[in-house]
């Protein structure tokens, strides 16, 4: 009878010693710092804007009757600068969308960007590319659709992968989209 007692008391000791320890475990940690400004790689020099370039990628592109019609757009788009600067990051591809629904006077909506289309072929072993104007995009799931003026080229026999190469300027810093993407600013030097 002992043992048995023995045993019991060792039982609701563990009993109580996980239920304290699982109680303690969900107690909520501390707040955290807030968000941080972009992570810096080198000697960053005193901010400044610079022309930069947005790539939004998808698993295939339709270039007909005006439009662009890009199917299994990636969620973020890459945004990037080359020397000095060699800023680079990337936003989400709704977030990016939001600079052609302002109307501001350096938004994509009052001076629509250019870009050049470039599409894997399989057939030519290669790329096709056409440069547009891009226009009122609307994303509907995956699929994200531009009204576009055609300046050169055409995607015919392009088949596979595709990627939209568009222009902008001031970027990263006075964008809209800027405060909720994911920026890293190289130190500047040639």
């Amino acid at each position: 009878m002992n043992t048995f007692r023995s045993i019991v008391a060792i039982a609701a000791t563990t009993a109580f010693i996980g239920l304290t320890t699982a109680a303690h475990a969900q107690t909520p940690a501390a707040p955290t710092a807030p968000p941080q400004a972009p992570k810096t790689i080198g000697q960053p020099k005193s901010p400044m804007m610079v022309p930069s370039m947005i790539v939004l990628n998808a698993r295939s592109a339709t270039l007909k009757d005006g439009k662009l019609i890009l199917d299994g757009i990636s969620p973020n788009a890459i945004i990037f600068a080359d020397r000095p600067v060699r800023s680079a990051g990337h936003a989400l591809t709704a977030h990016l969308l939001e600079e052609w629904t302002i109307n501001a006077p350096d938004s994509f909506f009052k001076t629509p960007p250019n870009a050049t289309v470039s599409v894997f072929s399989k057939s030519k072993k290669g790329v096709v590319d056409a440069v547009v104007v891009l226009k009122s995009p609307k994303l509907e799931g995956e699929r994200l659709t531009f009204d576009v003026d055609v300046l050169e080229g055409d995607l015919s026999g392009g088949d596979g992968a595709v990627s939209v190469f568009t222009d902008v300027i001031n970027l990263p810093a006075p964008r809209r989209m800027s405060h909720r993407g994911a920026w890293y600013v190289g130190s500047g030097a040639n």
